[in-house]
């Protein structure tokens, strides 16, 4: 329901008795009073149909007493009073008032097989993206849409456009935006639309993060054997893939070069003593000396000592055991990355 402002006050009249009009003739009646007194009224938000029956039963009347007009607005006051909650009409309403609240996949549905078009205004949706996302229309489309988009975005955004593409193309741009006198205003929401749909036209996407992200998020809970045997068929496969995947996997061995040695306390902190005595005893075993080294080298030395008593009277630590410790330190490390409690340091593309 669109607000109104303060319904204008009328004279008194006696004896009101109920007027007989049809609803059409009242409501024109009723917009003829509200913009007498200076209210905006969207009409343009109504159904194209509404607004041409509008337009012809106004201009079908012509002088309504004031006792009339005063029933009217009377009439009209108290079913405004009387509305608990008001619902969008149609498939088109419901669906913009549930957008973003029910999957991409069901609205595209639903307005397919209702016939309704996804926008009501197409500009006021494009009006709201950023330059990033606007740019590409700019860069790939003909010369002609380049133009009658500058010409209804704001021109600050306009602006910033022109000034991100090659000086020839924003000439011409510019130059086209001279011509577009001529474009009607159907073409323009054809125009729009069109665009509008381009740019909204993502792909749904069944994963949140992606191939590198994920294989590397499995091979980092994997044995080390099944990893380097994993990560060798991928080069033979494919050795781009394979090098992202390598700076996507956090394992021990990269503790040294993706923690800051300020954070190792942090870390250490999350961590049970036991699963960190035992990562640290078996780690000179497993080829992991460097990254015990690192944790013991960048905590208290009280601490430090401790931990190398600990380890020192530890019995040999069999392989399964100190890699399932090493294992839960590096998920810790990866959780508090997760939950934004930890920065690891970015690998140089250089890195091994």
């Amino acid at each position: 329901m669109v607000p109104m402002a303060p319904f204008p006050a009328l004279p008194e009249t006696e004896n009101k008795a109920p007027v007989s009009l049809s609803r059409k003739a009242k409501a024109a009646i009723v917009v003829r009073l509200l913009l007498n007194e200076g209210a905006d009224i969207p009409l343009e938000d109504l159904p194209e149909e509404l607004q041409a029956q509008l337009t012809k039963q106004m201009g079908s009347m012509r002088l309504v007493d004031r006792g009339t007009l005063g029933s009217v607005a009377s009439e009209f006051a108290d079913e405004l009073e009387s509305i608990g909650l008001s619902f969008p009409g149609g498939i088109a309403g419901a669906l913009d008032s549930l957008d973003g609240r029910i999957s991409k996949h069901t609205a595209a549905r639903l307005r397919k097989e209702a016939g309704v078009r996804q926008y009501g205004d197409p500009w006021a949706r494009l009006r709201d993206m950023g330059a990033e996302k606007l740019l590409p229309v700019l860069e790939n489309e003909s010369t002609e849409v380049a133009a009658v988009l500058l010409s209804k975005i704001d021109v600050s955004r306009a602006a910033e456009l022109l000034s991100k593409l090659p000086g020839p193309q924003a000439r011409r741009i510019t130059y086209a935006v001279s011509q577009t006198s001529a474009v009607t205003p159907d073409a323009v929401d054809r125009i729009g639309l069109s665009l509008a749909a381009q740019l909204d036209a993502e792909p749904m996407k069944a994963f949140d993060d992606g191939p590198v992200e994920r294989v590397g998020a499995i091979l980092n809970s994997t044995p080390s054997v099944t990893r380097d045997d994993v990560l060798e068929g991928l080069d033979e496969t494919d050795a781009g893939f394979a090098d992202l995947v390598r700076k996507a996997i956090f394992t021990f061995a990269n503790i040294p070069k993706r923690i800051a040695a300020r954070d190792i306390p942090r870390v250490i902190r999350e961590l049970d003593q036991e699963v960190l005595v035992t990562a640290l005893a078996g780690s000179e075993a497993a080829g992991m000396k460097d990254s015990a080294d690192f944790i013991l080298e960048n905590m208290s030395g009280r601490m430090a000592d401790q931990l190398r008593e600990e380890i020192s009277e530890r019995e040999k630590v069999k392989p399964a055991e100190c890699e399932e410790a090493m294992a839960t330190i590096v998920t810790q490390i990866r959780d508090m990355e997760a939950s934004g409690d930890l920065l690891l340091v970015v690998q140089d593309s250089d890195d091994d």
